[in-house]
């Protein structure tokens, strides 16, 4: 039986979202085809129609776990008050929901470690990905008149991830719950971004 290509759209889109729940929950390393069809209600055997490979899977899921996120913050007005939007991106990141929510927040914090080790190609993807939240985070950064909005941005990242990565690292949830406040008044502070 044929299907419209519309329908095979459909049917990759749904395995793509299944693999990147996988991805995020165990790893791109310990990705398994037949758990991610089956979740998908298809059979492994119908994986070939739509990826080449594994790794095929992974490199394009990523762009599906990015796309994810990215809606969990589309709420968060880009053309808003730049401050106000720092600060609405900042308190969501540092959130103990956010925290706690591997399968389904930023995957920068659970996988950075992983994608390190992967394939070149596999790393761009990933890198891009990166580079997207780091440019969203740039243009309030630039319209409060940072001369380098996109590097102040990428070492905003790098401390938000920090953070979260962190906090859920340690055992003690106290500790945690402390990593994510004390990171979070750091930014507000050195970003003047404390409520008036």
């Amino acid at each position: 039986m044929r299907y419209s290509s519309e329908h095979k759209a459909k049917t990759r889109e749904r395995v793509l979202k299944e693999a990147a729940k996988e991805i995020r929950a165990k790893g791109p390393g310990n990705v398994a085809v037949a758990g991610v069809m089956a979740r998908a209600g298809l059979t492994h055997g119908g994986f070939y129609a739509h990826f080449a490979s594994k790794d095929a899977l992974v490199k394009e899921a990523i762009g599906t776990m990015f796309a994810d996120a990215r809606a969990r913050t589309d709420k968060i007005d880009p053309d808003g008050d730049p401050r106000a939007v720092l600060r609405a991106y900042v308190d969501f990141y540092l959130s103990p929901a956010h925290r706690d929510s591997r399968d389904r927040g930023c995957p920068l914090p659970t996988l950075s470690g992983d994608f390190a080790r992967s394939q070149p190609e596999t790393r761009k993807r990933f890198g891009a990905g990166v580079e997207a939240i780091a440019s969203r985070l740039a243009e309030p950064l630039a319209q409060l008149g940072y001369a380098d909005a996109k590097a102040e941005s990428r070492a905003l990242l790098a401390q938000l991830v920090g953070g979260v990565a962190l906090a859920r690292a340690v055992g003690d949830p106290g500790l945690s719950d402390a990593m994510l406040a004390d990171t979070r008044e750091s930014i507000l502070r050195r970003y003047e971004l404390e409520v008036r």
